[in-house]
């Protein structure tokens, strides 16, 4: 079995790995153990194992040495625990994965909240308090990050755009199986001394502090690596694989929205790693660029810091708008309104963020100079954010709204982001920015931009696109219960973060003032009732998977491509090669039609482009509405 190989793999690269370094320090007259540095060389030797054992060897590194690929057949469930180059089984392994890493994450919160019952504390040490938040943080960033590009991006955007598959297949499986040991480091930093730094990994304590910061490094740096990987893949696949007729302006808006993500993937990921590589220096080979006393620069690290990850929280939202506004006109019955200009928003979005990153130093000790341009640039990105949301309310404005579980969670986003937007003016502004800097308002904020706005969108795609995927539908009962429970416990929990922190109440503390006792119990409880929430989901998931009913090929009567071949889709996705025709969001428009069939195979290649390829077979869309 490949994971089992992958496994003694990693095993046989590590003990390598470390018997090198090990035999490298005797050499050179060193300690022969060291813990950091034989753990970092063990790793790169081990990770190189894995790949190797999990499938990168017979599908793609004998192709190197001139010897014959082996390409194994992997059927039923074997499919998702093997190296596949097909887009579909990527997509799934991605979202169980992070589904899974989501719920693990869940549990640390309410772990925090148990602990943030009472002032004082009470079950855990503060210094087991800041590992629990740190691990509960970086695994939430990189779900975040993560779930909808890699799950519901790969599985649909090749189908969205009339495509066999990714550009690169082999790639987009190389990217997929980077995460596996990202994970196993994040749990492995427990048994290392801990992360205790938050998942900002802030020098000068991140210099210093025990050894499970290696572990932390190493994971995010290969997470990283998948990024930027899949990040390229998204970009040459809608670049050079939409189907004949699917120019840049009948392309649909989530595929707009992963173009516009994967750009900053591509090149903004490496300046995270370099921050992080920089940290690994610092404790591998006695060099100064964050150590004060030795004439570095602490501050440093939070600029390479932020310069990327403010684009990443792009990263996260821009597919979560995508996501939403597919699933707002398809339930609407309209088309979406400002289609032509929403693209525009998400590039201007992207440049933006680039420019914006200091607004996340204004208590740092940085220039005041500083503080008024980057106040500007940081308002100013709300007007193409802004031009998103109107889109929404457009879309919304005079339509047939089917209430389904998917329009719900898409509905839930526009409002749960009002909120995270209007709030986040604060946080740009430095006269409030200083008051309410590390304080539980930001806590709220970032939870209102990123759970609220892209976690609510994710669900509102895993519940449309789930008969597309599994070919049985859910209980929709079931999940509207998921969704008013969640929706309302949601917004029961994080309002009153916003008053917490407008009265002192510091986030990554493990402790705060009595007087903030009550208000403090009331969100724990109302957090434990949230996390209930999930397991309705997880249940009427699990269930609906094995024993739902059948689903129809199209069961939202949508026009885009992927609801018009069976589902879940065959290897080949569509049985000819699609032409598009015309928009894919033609509701109401009488004999609207958005692709029709030719009569070439689906796998001959298509020009990408606006050429009219002359359509010979039934058409693949008309008007439902």
């Amino acid at each position: 079995m490949p994971l089992v190989q992958a496994f003694v793999f990693a095993a046989i690269g590590g003990v390598f790995g470390v018997g090198v370094t090990v035999a490298g320090r005797v050499l050179t007259g060193r300690e022969a153990w060291s813990l950091e540095p034989v753990v970092t060389v063990g790793y790169i030797f081990a990770l190189l194992g894995w790949l190797l054992g999990i499938g990168v060897w017979d599908q793609w590194a004998r192709e190197w040495l001139g010897l014959p690929v082996e390409h194994r057949q992997h059927r039923g469930w074997a499919r998702y625990f093997a190296f596949t180059t097909d887009h579909k089984v990527v997509g799934v392994q991605y979202l169980v994965t992070f589904v899974a890493l989501f719920l693990l994450a869940g549990l640390l919160a309410m772990l925090i909240r148990i602990e943030l019952m009472a002032p004082g504390m009470t079950f855990m040490g503060l210094g087991t308090y800041n590992q629990v938040m740190s691990l509960h943080g970086i695994v939430m960033v990189a779900v975040a990050v993560a779930t909808i590009i890699g799950g519901l991006g790969n599985y649909t955007v090749p189908l969205l755009i009339g495509a066999e598959d990714v550009a690169f297949p082999r790639l987009n499986a190389l990217s997929y199986w980077l995460v596996p040991p990202v994970a196993i480091l994040l749990i492995g930093t427990f048994f290392t001394g801990g992360l205790d730094t938050g998942w900002t990994a802030y020098p000068p304590l991140s210099d210093v502090n025990a050894a499970g910061q290696v572990l932390f490094n190493l994971a995010v740096i290969t997470f990283g690596l998948s990024s930027i990987l899949g990040g390229l893949n998204f970009l040459v696949t809608i670049a050079t694989l939409r189907a004949p007729g699917m120019g840049w302006g009948r392309l649909p808006i989530f595929v707009w929205s992963i173009f516009a993500a994967s750009l900053i993937s591509l090149t903004a990921t490496q300046f995270l790693a370099a921050g992080l590589m920089m940290i690994l220096f610092d404790r591998l080979l006695g060099m100064a660029f964050f150590r004060a006393s030795a004439g570095g620069d602490p501050l440093l690290y939070q600029h390479v810091f932020w310069f990327y990850s403010h684009p990443a929280v792009y990263i996260m939202i821009l597919p979560g708008f995508g996501l939403a506004l597919e699933v707002l006109s398809h339930f609407s019955r309209k088309p979406l309104f400002g289609y032509r200009l929403v693209p525009g928003g998400f590039i201007a979005i992207v440049v933006l963020s680039f420019v914006v990153w200091a607004h996340h130093l204004f208590t740092s000790g940085m220039s005041d100079a500083l503080h008024g341009p980057f106040m500007v640039t940081t308002e100013l990105i709300s007007i193409p954010t802004g031009l998103v949301f109107l889109s929404a309310l457009g879309t919304l404005w005079l339509g047939r709204l089917w209430l389904t579980t998917p329009m719900l969670f898409g509905l839930a986003f526009v409002f749960n982001f009002l909120i995270g937007g209007l709030t986040g003016i604060y946080l740009a502004d430095v006269p409030t920015d200083i008051h309410l800097q590390d304080t539980h308002f930001v806590v709220a904020h970032f939870h209102y931009t990123i759970v609220g706005g892209e976690i609510f969108a994710l669900f509102a795609g895993i519940y449309y696109w789930f008969p597309k995927m599994t070919g049985r539908m859910f209980s929709e009962r079931w999940g509207k219960v998921h969704f008013w429970w969640m929706f309302l416990a949601y917004h029961t929990t994080f309002i009153p973060m916003f008053w917490a922190g407008i009265h002192g109440m510091n986030r990554r503390v493990g402790d705060y003032p009595a007087e903030l006792g009550d208000v403090n119990l009331f969100i724990s409880v109302a957090a434990f009732v949230m996390g209930g929430s999930f397991v309705v989901f997880t249940a009427n998931v699990v269930w609906s998977w094995v024993r739902g009913p059948r689903a129809v090929a199209n069961p939202w009567r949508a026009h885009t491509l992927e609801w018009q071949v069976a589902s879940p889709p065959p290897i080949e996705n569509f049985p000819a090669t699609p032409v598009v025709v015309g928009s894919p969001y033609a509701y109401g428009v009488p004999g609207a039609v958005h692709a029709v069939l030719t009569t070439a195979p689906a796998h001959t290649p298509a020009a990408s482009g606006g050429a009219q390829a002359e359509p010979a077979g039934p058409a693949l869309a008309a008007d439902s509405a």
